[in-house]
């Protein structure tokens, strides 16, 4: 079976599998992220089948919609893979690309590097930033029934691992967690140059909402 052929078939298995997803980690997320890795992978020596396939899988079950498991991810795209008789060394990178994409509240060591995952967790964390990544965060947080913002609760910047993943905090503060500290932590020089922009985005917005709330505007 030729790469565009498998690339063909793992659309459709992921568009099937993230069918009901939430909506900011649905198919569109996923298609937005594919369509900038392989923007991204223009200006970068990776091989490019691997990029799409890490793009594509890369949230195929996210922990936080598992109960925290982070090895199904792996598994379901291992599995898939498979089912496709995909090269052993390429279905090994991918499940890799998948355990080691996630921010993890930025505490959590990376165990895993190479171009391809750089490439597509640039374009995962373009996907949580700018006008985009505002949405998505609301949206996540109207899904847990959080607060959009409570002055009271302070973000918080010394989170392990857990307690990022199990934080109840109001929407905004993920602003701070997370979304602000993205531009630092981006691994090419066109995932660079994208996050200025939408970094300064980002920090607009904050500035007229707090305005806004203060009732100034």
């Amino acid at each position: 079976m030729n790469q565009e052929i498998i690339i063909e078939k793992t659309i459709d298995f992921v568009k099937e599998v993230l069918s009901n997803s939430e909506g900011g980690h649905d198919w569109w997320h996923i298609y937005r992220v594919w369509k900038l890795s392989k923007h991204i992978a223009k200006t970068e020596n990776v091989d490019n089948f691997i990029v799409e396939l890490g793009a594509l899988l890369h949230d195929i079950a996210d922990s936080k919609f598992h109960n925290g498991d982070e090895k199904i991810g792996p598994q379901k795209a291992r599995e898939f893979l498979s089912s496709l008789h995909v090269q052993e060394d390429v279905i090994i990178h991918i499940e890799n690309i998948i355990s080691n994409i996630s921010f993890k509240g930025g505490k959590d060591t990376q165990k895993f590097k190479s171009p391809e995952l750089d490439v597509v967790q640039d374009a995962d964390r373009l996907d949580a930033m700018g006008a985009i990544g505002i949405a998505r965060t609301f949206n996540y947080g109207g899904y847990k029934g959080r607060e959009i913002y409570n002055p009271n609760i302070k973000p918080n910047l010394n989170m392990t691992k857990e307690e990022y993943k199990n934080s109840n905090a109001p929407t905004l503060n993920h602003f701070y967690e997370k979304l602000l500290l993205l531009k630092d932590k981006m691994n090419t020089r066109t995932g660079k140059s994208m996050a200025e922009h939408r970094h300064k985005f980002m920090k607009q917005y904050l500035d007229e909402f707090y305005k806004e709330w203060d009732g100034k505007l």
